[in-house]
């Protein structure tokens, strides 16, 4: 149920995706700040990255605050988040060209399979925004999988729960896309955004997955922290 001022979401609703959007700049935060006190600007290149989706949270707010009227900070929104997936991607490359010093031409391979592999079919068709938020998808699934690729690798970088809590938005979205179909198919309602119920279930995931990247940040601040302690004794 909605209520009266708040557009068309509750007000726990909105706690929700408050705290979803403020657990994401501060888990970058976290992870810029890790990277300052290791001395890797790799790390600190890779908390920047993450601003872009951050600032597409604030165009979805807007979005919903407009009682979902407004179109256009809805598209906006999924083309920052398209360039933030893209920048996920190239600092999660970067953090493995520094470890591993891989060469540069197998990463320019990987891009030129990756946008080639991503190209949806409605590509050319006339829903373009629907065509960016698929590659958008295929950009963040293969930022994914190198994330998997970089932990196995080296890892001082992320703990574990920081991985799965990026990972843990996969769940979000399918889980999203369950309930818009339960919304507005089987419960009759215009969008998702009108099922306060459904909506907020949704929305809650992606406050836990953020929360995970940000625990998972602080964590291996505070063992790096450790391990300095320990060396000057």
């Amino acid at each position: 149920m909605s209520l009266a001022g708040t557009g068309l979401l509750s007000i726990p609703n909105w706690v929700i995706h408050i705290s979803s959007s403020l657990e994401w700049g501060i888990a970058s935060l976290l992870i810029y700040r890790y990277g300052t006190m290791t001395g890797r600007k790799e790390i600190r290149i890779f908390g920047i990255s993450m601003l872009p989706h951050w600032l597409g949270s604030f165009f979805v707010l807007s979005y919903h605050l407009t009682t979902d009227t407004v179109a256009l900070l809805l598209d906006l929104s999924e083309l920052i988040n398209l360039f933030g997936s893209i920048s996920l991607l190239m600092a999660t490359i970067n953090l493995l060209k520094a470890r591993e010093k891989t060469p540069a031409t197998s990463f320019a391979a990987l891009m030129a399979a990756l946008m080639f592999a991503g190209k949806p079919q409605s590509y050319m068709g006339s829903d373009i925004f629907d065509a960016i938020l698929q590659l958008s998808s295929v950009v963040y699934l293969t930022f994914l999988v190198l994330l998997l690729v970089l932990y196995k690798r080296d890892k001082t970088v992320f703990s574990g729960l920081t991985i799965a809590g990026f990972w843990f938005v996969v769940v979000f979205i399918s889980v999203t896309v369950f309930f818009m179909y339960l919304a507005t198919v089987k419960r009759g309602y215009p969008t998702l955004s009108h099922d306060d119920l459904l909506h907020g279930s949704a929305e809650s995931l992606l406050t836990i997955s953020n929360l995970m990247i940000a625990i998972g940040a602080q964590r291996k601040i505070r063992e790096y922290e450790r391990s300095k302690t320990v060396d000057q004794r």
